[in-house]
């Protein structure tokens, strides 16, 4: 455990290793792979076309499941129309948790076969049913499209409940990045609306403000991050995902949205109330430090904050699920949250 301004954060170091300020050497050889099979001219992917980017996100990853998960595939009606998910639950009789997952891909990528490996994980982790959802992306569908998908397919889970052995009074949201943002998002949208839906929201290395304007809460600065070695390979690392397209234009229509708390949720005047929260972040992490600037406010609200930090590691971990052991390791930690909030209920 850490107290970094007034959080207390749980530390997770490098598996096998009391290494600090380096990245893990799981991390370090992919990034150089990655490198090394990059094209000798440079190519500026802010400019790629939109389906090209797309086809860039995601890595194949592993099932580490060693029980069976049932998959289901689903289509739901959501005000816009028809929301694609996936099922994930264990053949068990009893009622249990669900988890309602939105995958990442900065709002305009992504989808439900990156993360398919990580919710059957999770499904089996916290013996809950994991409900993936295939929400309308950017710049297609702007802003609010894309989030009314994801809070509508939380608001079905908890009507249709009893048809796949849900226990109606516990249900989580999680997702990865943009998923963490939309996750975050719908959580205030349920305390907004008092409808009270979700009772615990998990943000794996979340964007949690979109809003270029200087704000009170947070300051990005590289000399937050503690590099000892690497520095370069690190560095390019945390400001990879400066190279994507400008995320808020492409998912918002009106640069006011950017101010909305359901697009920005740091910029939120008021964050009590809020459902019990696990916010995961990585070390070398262009995100990290929003991340972990939200979960200060949070507990500063009065919300009950569980935040991890792994350690040597990069944004998008959990595609490399049977890869990087962080991944699991952050399914398990989601999993024990669950399981001790519920456990009496």
């Amino acid at each position: 455990m850490k107290e970094e301004k007034g959080l207390d954060i749980k530390i997770k170091r490098i598996p096998d290793s009391d290494a600090s300020g380096d990245l893990d050497p799981r991390v370090k050889e992919l990034l150089i792979q990655q490198q090394q099979n990059k094209p000798p001219i440079d190519i500026d992917i802010s400019q790629l076309p939109i389906e090209t980017i797309r086809s860039f996100m995601g890595f194949e990853n592993v099932d580490v499941t060693v029980e069976e998960i049932e998959t289901t595939y689903k289509t739901i009606e959501g005000r816009n129309g028809k929301i694609p998910v996936r099922i994930y639950s264990q053949l068990k009789g009893q009622q249990m948790p669900a988890i309602v997952f939105f995958h990442g891909g900065a709002f305009f990528g992504g989808s439900l076969k990156a993360v398919e490996n990580f919710c059957k994980c999770l499904a089996e982790k916290a013996e809950a049913v994991v409900v993936s959802v295939d929400y309308r992306l950017a710049p297609e569908n702007k802003f609010p499209k894309g989030f009314h998908d994801c809070y509508d397919s939380v608001k079905w889970v908890h009507e249709h409940a009893n048809e796949f052995n849900i226990h109606p009074d516990q249900i989580a949201v999680s997702g990865d990045s943009a998923g963490g943002n939309l996750s975050a998002a719908c959580a205030l949208m349920d305390r907004d609306l008092g409808t009270n839906m979700i009772k615990l929201q998990a943000l794996i290395y979340p964007t949690v403000i979109l809003s270029r304007e200087i704000n009170e809460y947070f300051t990005w600065d590289l000399h937050e991050y503690n590099i000892q070695n690497n520095h370069k390979l690190i560095e390019s690392t945390i400001t990879g995902l400066l190279e994507l397209p400008d995320v808020s234009k492409i998912y918002s229509e009106q640069e006011e949205d950017l101010l909305n708390p359901y697009v920005s949720p740091l910029l939120a005047n008021d964050l009590s109330n809020l459902p019990e929260t696990v916010i995961i972040t990585a070390e070398y992490d262009y995100l990290r430090l929003e991340g972990e600037a939200y979960a200060q406010r949070l507990s500063q609200a009065g919300v009950k904050v569980k935040t991890i930090r792994y350690n040597g590691i990069d944004h998008a971990f959990i595609d490399k699920i049977g890869i990087f052991p962080q991944a699991e390791d952050c399914a398990e930690e989601i999993a024990s949250s669950i399981k001790q909030l519920f456990k009496n209920n």
